[in-house]
């Protein structure tokens, strides 16, 4: 997003509004403004979105985080009760800031991401959390008897598109929240992976796998989807993180990051061996 030098509100009339740009995880980019006409600036069309309004915006110099906070009516089609219950705004990348509709200089006064979503009767309110946030982290690591490591990211080094598999929906049931798929890897192998739709009215939305009851995969969280609705899939496995899994498996113990042999805090509760 551009930026700009200029001092806002120094001027006792200015055309001024503000903007909102959220990109999904999906890969669905979407901007809206407060003007009563669509703008275009930055590769990427704002629609007029009266109905949306920020907060007050709190920004600091020191590392406490910063605050904001924006609310709308679900009534506008690119934001709809439907997509929210779905996730499809969860852990979106949002920046936010002012523009001058004549000459479309723009600046951003605040960017990071969606945190908590809550709806309320016709409406809805977002919770955007700063940059700043990731700074409450811990940034040195705790013992563990299981891999700190995410499977397929930084420190496992393993290649998430080795252990990536098309598949097919054969199946899904009436609350959408299990689910049996014809793949070439079997469903246990899936357990701690994920699902992601490829097409159908529910494409882009991915679901974790928390449970395997023979060929049937559980989810996280419901779909709102039939087979009709489209029935590709991209499907990853999974892993627990221990290191029985990681060395027998994927042969990649070397880059476990856990402890499995250093005692934890039940050393003294724990009964001696036979």
């Amino acid at each position: 997003m551009a930026g700009s030098t200029r001092t806002w509100f120094t001027g006792p009339l200015e055309t001024v509004a503000t903007w909102w740009r959220i990109e999904r995880a999906d890969g669905v980019t979407l901007g809206f403004t407060s003007h009563d006409r669509d703008l275009a600036f930055d590769g990427l069309t704002y629609r007029t979105a009266p109905g949306m309004v920020p907060s007050a915006i709190r920004r600091t110099a020191t590392f406490e985080a910063d605050s904001a906070e924006i609310t709308g009516a679900l009534s506008h089609d690119a934001i709809s009760e439907t997509d929210l219950a779905a996730g499809r705004f969860d852990g979106a990348r949002i920046a936010m800031g002012l523009v001058d509709w004549e000459t479309l200089e723009t600046t951003t006064l605040h960017s990071g991401a969606i945190g908590t979503v809550g709806r309320e009767s016709t409406g809805f309110s977002a919770e955007l959390l700063s940059l700043k946030d990731q700074l409450s982290r811990d940034v040195v690591p705790r013992t563990a008897p299981t891999c700190r490591a995410a499977f397929c990211g930084e420190g496992c080094t393993l290649s998430g598109t080795r252990f990536e598999h098309d598949a097919t929906l054969m199946d899904i049931t009436e609350a959408g929240d299990a689910i049996r798929i014809a793949c070439a890897v079997p469903a246990n192998a899936l357990l701690f992976g994920r699902v992601r739709w490829i097409d159908g009215p529910s494409a882009g939305l991915t679901r974790h796998v928390i449970g395997v009851d023979g060929d049937w995969i559980a989810l996280d969280q419901p779909v709102f989807a039939t087979i009709s609705d489209g029935g590709r899939l991209l499907v990853r496995e999974g892993c627990d993180h221990t290191l029985q899994t990681c060395a027998d498996r994927f042969g990649n113990a070397v880059n476990f990051q856990g402890e499995p042999f250093l005692p934890g805090n039940d050393l003294l509760t724990r009964y001696p061996p036979a």
